[in-house]
């Protein structure tokens, strides 16, 4: 495969391009994507590992550093590994979607160039095609900031990733034949902390000590209550958003949603119940890890903590809390540059609104009517190489119309033009909670509520110290507004993260263009890039 050599000539094109890479870091992950058995609720299944690993390997990186991570794929798939919340400046190429790259084939490896440009935080990586995250190949990423750069709280004495959501016991091939017929899923059959049911792990800690929980909901179709029992937790970070640093008993997490939290060991030395609990659904799931104090000798006692259920007003409450730190640096000391997003007016306003239609006697997934369907071209490699055929810009619009019910299939993508600052409203009319995604953004959530969005909710709106993260909820019947800067170049995955609703068309891709082919606003194919479908035998470039 001679992986190696292409590396090495990748890594020489970025430092010929950039300056900036050739004074950062870069970090080698070698991963090889395996089937094998994993027994997570007791059941065994067949998973899909990464260095025989579920979950899999985490990140550890720093603010700038490059990520060249070279994955095999062992599988008889086609596979494909995506970055939640890693925004990929200038470099959409390596974004690991099915509209930005193609797939790895069975017996082939690629390698991903991904620099965490201005980042910090807390994200995941994901398998993004055929259903694969219903079987595992997910880890934790873990951004640290620069040494010199201040952090608004002290060192902590330990830092811990969560990787929790709802699982299912039969396999993921059988779940995608369900949705593929036009069926929902089913309810899921428990919930999983870092790859295991209950009291399946044991986090150790120091009395008298404080803690960094860093949760991420990697699941399909659950939002998630975390709690510790008898331990309070302050907020510190969302996605790469230092916040206000409030104090919870409990956290709301939705889908695809990265908290970060400090837990202070001030309790007597025993074991505690650490708990997660599926939100608003009926019959509530619930699976447990232990804290356990290092001088401990007594286990969990008392029952479970309980947590909220189907109250939404008491979730959306929590999430008006959730507010930048307006004191804070983020990965540079002038976090927010020149300008602060309050006292841009937006461009334009683009609505969005989910629906669940039927096509073809089928259950569909839609976005302001139109329910995507995968091109046999990336969209990305489409338009680099001006293959005509594979998409048009006016195949979604901007707002839903009145036949939004009925629903079509299309190829969606949206037109953008860099340095646009636009405003998108998500309006929800159906009666479950939705989760959307950006890749390659971070957003100010500005505004939610229940019912109707209309240009008098403006009134409501935070343009102080909204958090700025990627992945929003929007509530039953209600709205989410968010502002945005489309400052990064690129093809760009807009997406729910209910992954059966994902998978049957609720996403679409945004277009964000410019005439220029600077290598300043925009990386150029990178040298190793795949090559399918209908930009089979073309050519990248010669160096």
């Amino acid at each position: 495969m001679r992986d190696s050599c292409k590396v090495s000539v990748v890594i020489l094109l970025l430092v010929l391009i950039n300056g900036v890479f050739g004074d950062n870091p870069y970090r080698f992950f070698t991963w090889k994507v395996t089937y094998g058995d994993i027994y997570p609720l007791g059941v065994k299944q067949q998973g899909i590992l990464i260095n025989g690993q579920f979950p899999g390997p985490h990140i550890d990186a720093v603010t700038n550093d490059n990520l060249i991570i070279s994955v095999y794929n062992y599988l008889k798939e086609p596979f494909l590994l995506s970055w939640n919340g890693l925004q990929q400046r200038k470099n959409s190429w390596h974004d690991g979607v099915i509209g930005t790259t193609c797939p790895i084939p069975p017996g082939k490896n690629f390698t991903y160039i991904i620099q965490v440009k201005d980042q910090i935080g807390s994200y995941f990586y994901f398998p993004s095609l055929a259903f694969h995250k219903a079987a595992g190949a997910f880890g934790a990423i873990r951004v640290w900031s620069r040494p010199r750069i201040p952090v608004p709280f002290s060192p902590p004495d330990g830092d811990f990733w969560i990787l929790s959501g709802d699982w299912y016991k039969t396999n993921h091939y059988v779940l995608r034949r369900l949705l593929e017929a036009g069926r929902n899923l089913p309810f899921p059959d428990g919930l999983l902390i870092n790859g295991r049911g209950w009291g399946g792990n044991t986090f150790t800690v120091q009395p008298g000590k404080t803690y960094r929980f860093r949760i991420s909901n990697v699941g399909l179709a659950t939002s998630i209550n975390f709690r510790i029992q008898g331990h309070a937790m302050k907020l510190v970070e969302v996605e790469g958003s230092h916040t206000v640093q409030n104090v919870y008993s409990s956290l709301d997490i939705h889908l695809g949603q990265s908290y970060s939290v400090l837990v202070t060991t001030n309790q007597a030395p025993q074991d505690y119940y650490i708990v997660v609990s599926s939100r608003f659904t009926r019959k509530v799931l619930t699976t447990t890890a232990i804290l356990h104090y290092s001088n401990s000798r007594r286990g969990v006692s008392g029952p479970v903590p309980s947590g909220p259920t189907l109250n939404i007003a008491s979730s959306l409450f929590q999430a008006r809390t959730i507010r930048r730190n307006l004191t804070a640096s983020g990965p540079r000391p002038n976090p927010q540059g020149s300008y602060h997003y309050g006292m841009i007016k937006p461009g334009r306003t683009i609505m969005i609104s989910n629906s669940a239609p039927y096509i073809n006697g089928k259950q569909k997934y839609a976005v302001n009517g139109v329910s995507f369907v995968a091109p046999d071209t990336p969209l990305k490699l489409a338009d680099y190489f001006k293959i005509s055929g594979v998409f048009n810009l006016g195949s979604i619009p901007t707002s839903p119309s009145g036949g939004n019910n009925a629903g079509s299939l299309q190829t969606s993508v949206m037109a953008a033009n860099f340095r646009e600052f636009i405003e998108i409203v998500f309006q929800n009319w159906e009666n479950t909670v939705q989760s959307w995604h950006i890749d390659g953004y971070s957003f100010f959530v500005v505004g939610m509520d229940g019912g109707q969005w209309t240009t008098g909710s403006r009134a409501k709106y935070n343009l102080h110290d909204a958090v700025a993260r990627s992945t929003v909820q929007v509530y039953p019947r209600a709205w989410t507004a968010i502002y945005m800067a489309l400052d990064n170049v690129g093809m760009w995955n807009i997406r729910s993260e209910n992954w059966g609703r994902q998978y049957l068309g609720q996403q679409f891709y945004l277009r964000v263009w410019t005439s220029s082919t600077s290598y300043r606003d925009e990386y150029p194919i990178p040298k190793n890039a795949l090559l399918c479908g209908r930009a089979s035998g073309r050519h990248t470039r010669p160096f």
